[in-house]
């Protein structure tokens, strides 16, 4: 039992690490595809660098998707829609006007007969009245009827797309149907047109009693509806059954047949039967081959790559490697754009080249290195391989989109760096799938224009990164370039807090973070990290700052009144106050581990040595004049106690020239480095002569450290 325990509290975020690489190839051999892949790469235009390929079995030329589009739209655009006729409108619609003259002519009659006229009179004019009304009856009547016989369609989308008077349309009448031209039916526009102008050629006979204006009054339009209705049902039905008769073959290669030969250049047919015998190999591969086998070769290829990570991880990002959280991290962004690439493939809605994958390495470079995310790329563009149809051409246009992003986005706080990247994203998928299609095609007319607004859409979904960044920050306790130039403004509070409380201190601070950030531009690091955290190293100084000696203006040490135990207390507490007040404030904990380390386990030397002056004879207790630490354990936290230690010492420096600021700086930073305090640091030595170089030559510039002409050049 004590040896289990003893393994789990040594071993056990070991086994958590290596339960995430497993969990992660299990998830991504599971996305692969079930079938085996097809052995052969080929590129049109491109010579066949194969063997010989002849056919080992019977299998047919499949079409093209273009070609089976332009089919299926030219099937279409020859597709008669159908449209019912409604048989009780005509009936509705003429009884409707009858009603209606009914009433209109009484009102007539009401309004024009003359009463005081002789009935003899009455009766003649009665006469001719009604044979004008059965005359104008008629012509409504006949009129309605005409036009519903012909039809009156309805206003459909389908028929907005009609621009061909010979377009055919179906009518339906019960169960038979009669093909019918569009030209030959009206529509509610055309109806009405037809009615006015039968209206317009009428000569009526000149005895007529009545105006003929009476028939234009009844308003014959009121009495035009439509009575062809489009049937959506039955004309999608006829779509399918017509779409379902293309043929997806165009020919047959027969078992034995020469596919083509090695160094022959793969021309569009030669394209086409190779397309068509890797779909028809990865059809049977789940028949013929074992499935088994498969999952076998795929766990093996996933485990290579992710064994590739981990190596890159242990030898060259330890710190990255011993944080479990941080490797969740890197793991779950390959995960979760394999599964993207997978989800976009599957469904086919979407394009391959939408799913924004340089996401993946700008992120890993904000929160970590160029290096690293150059490497984690590579790997994710490997394992999606796998998936893409066209793996070469799917790799070579990402992995240089992805190259661009790296390099392009240096400074992710700067203003609008990301709106670029996102268009230098767009530009390079645009320009590289155009040399592509050149090179293979030489053809204009064969690229897919679809395909850049593809190329359009992952630059635009890259801008992303700026929400993407925040929540994983939140989550995983990252600290980004745009949260350090958050910090770094001095109007925050608790750098206010430390002007006002500790002017000092700020002024010091203000120039390590100088001193520290000129030196990790020359080392490669970090120069925003070390810069902010410079600014934070001291803040534990607020709560006494007249402890320490940069804040003292009047003359009046503290130190005085205290023992020299008591006054080391009082300069090592500042560490863990700070540390505190850190914490208390909320800053990341990345900026907290510079507050603790930015003295190592170094020794208060002023009042040690001052106690071993004093009391030469007494055993001294090294703890009591010694920082906790930890030491540094980041290049730049090794530079931040360098450019600490070097700054403060120059203040007191009697005589301020090249040589006395260049020994000042060898001085104090190779007793460090003989104390040890680098050893936990990635830091080398030839760093750290660079370090010392660069501190010189900022210090002489500080303190405005002049050459001593001779005094002949100086007149």
């Amino acid at each position: 039992m004590k040896t289990l325990k003893f393994f789990f509290k040594n071993y056990y975020k070991g086994l958590i690490r290596a339960l995430m690489f497993l969990s992660a190839i299990l998830l991504i051999v599971y996305l692969f595809p079930g079938e085996s892949k097809f052995k052969y790469e080929f590129t049109k235009g491109k010579p066949w660098m194969h063997e010989d390929l002849i056919a080992e079995y019977d299998y047919p030329i499949y079409k093209t998707d273009s070609e089976l589009a332009a089919e299926r739209d030219s099937i279409l655009r020859e597709h008669k829609p159908f449209f019912r006729l409604d048989t009780t409108t005509v009936t509705r619609q003429i009884t409707n006007f009858v009603n209606d003259f009914e009433l209109k002519w009484k009102k007539y009659l009401l309004e024009e007969y003359d009463l005081k006229e002789p009935l003899s009179s009455y009766y003649s004019k009665q006469r001719k009245l009604i044979r004008e009304k059965e005359a104008y009856l008629l012509f409504g009547r006949d009129l309605l009827d005409f036009i519903y016989s012909k039809g009156i369609v309805e206003v459909t989308d389908v028929l907005d797309q009609v621009d061909n008077e010979n377009f055919t349309i179906v009518v339906m009448t019960g169960n038979m149907a009669v093909d019918k031209s569009y030209s030959e039916v009206f529509t509610q526009k055309s109806a009405y047109e037809y009615v006015v102008s039968k209206l317009a050629e009428q000569n009526w006979d000149d005895n007529y009693e009545t105006d003929a204006t009476f028939l234009k009054d009844l308003n014959l339009n009121n009495y035009l509806e439509s009575n062809l209705f489009y049937d959506m049902e039955t004309s999608d039905k006829e779509k399918q059954s017509l779409v379902e008769s293309i043929s997806l073959t165009a020919g047959m290669i027969q078992r034995g047949e020469r596919i083509i030969s090695r160094g022959e250049v793969v021309s569009q047919a030669r394209y086409r039967m190779l397309e068509s015998l890797k779909r028809e190999f990865q059809s049977k591969s789940g028949i013929i081959g074992n499935r088994f086998m498969i999952y076998l070769g795929q766990f093996l290829l996933v485990f290579a790559s992710m064994v590739m990570l981990f190596l890159f991880l242990y030898n060259f990002r330890r710190e990255v490697y011993n944080n479990n959280l941080h490797s969740f991290f890197i793991i779950l962004l390959i995960v979760l754009f394999v599964l993207a690439v997978f989800l976009s493939l599957k469904t086919g809605v979407i394009s391959l080249y939408l799913v924004p994958i340089v996401i993946v390495p700008i992120i890993i470079r904000v929160f970590f290195d160029s290096r690293l995310a150059l490497f984690i790329y590579f790997i994710l563009l490997m394992l999606t391989g796998f998936l893409a149809p066209n793996s070469f051409e799917y790799i070579f246009l990402s992995f240089n989109a992805g190259v661009v992003a790296i390099f392009t986005l240096t400074d992710i706080y700067r203003r609008g760096i990301l709106f670029l990247t996102s268009f230098l994203v767009a530009l390079t998928y645009s320009l590289l799938y155009f040399g592509l299609v050149i090179i293979q095609e030489s053809d204009l007319g064969s690229i897919e224009w679809v395909n850049f607004a593809w190329f359009a859409g992952n630059g635009m979904l890259v801008l992303l990164t700026y929400p993407l960044i925040y929540i994983f920050e939140k989550i995983f306790g990252f600290l980004s370039d745009a949260t350090l130039m958050e910090l770094s403004d001095t109007n925050q509070s608790l750098l206010r807090k430390l002007a006002d409380k500790a002017p000092g201190t700020f002024q010091h601070s203000l120039q390590v973070g100088n001193l520290a950030e000129e030196a990790m531009h020359a080392l490669g690091g970090n120069p925003l990290l070390v810069r902010t955290a410079a600014l934070y190293h001291d803040i534990g100084k607020i709560e006494n700052p007249l402890y320490y000696i940069e804040n003292q203006t009047s003359g009046y040490n503290p130190h005085d009144k205290l023992s020299f135990e008591e006054s080391a207390t009082m300069i090592i507490a500042h560490v863990e106050k700070g540390v505190q007040l850190a914490q208390k404030n909320k800053l990341p904990s990345q900026l907290i581990d510079f507050i603790r380390t930015h003295h190592g386990s170094s020794k208060v030397q002023y009042f040690y040595r001052s106690y071993l002056k004093t009391y030469p004879d007494e055993v001294v207790d090294d703890d009591k004049f010694s920082y906790p630490g930890p030491r540094p354990f980041s290049k730049e936290m090794a530079v931040l106690m360098m450019a600490d230690s070097v700054e403060a010492a120059s203040r007191s420096l009697k005589e301020i020239n090249h040589d006395s600021i260049r020994e000042l700086v060898d001085k104090i930073i190779d007793s460090q480095l003989f104390e040890g305090q680098f050893n936990e640091s990635p830091v080398t030595l030839v760093e750290i002569n660079e370090v010392k170089k660069i501190f010189s030559k900022r210090l002489a510039n500080i303190y405005h450290v002049r050459i001593a002409y001779p005094e002949t050049e100086q007149e």
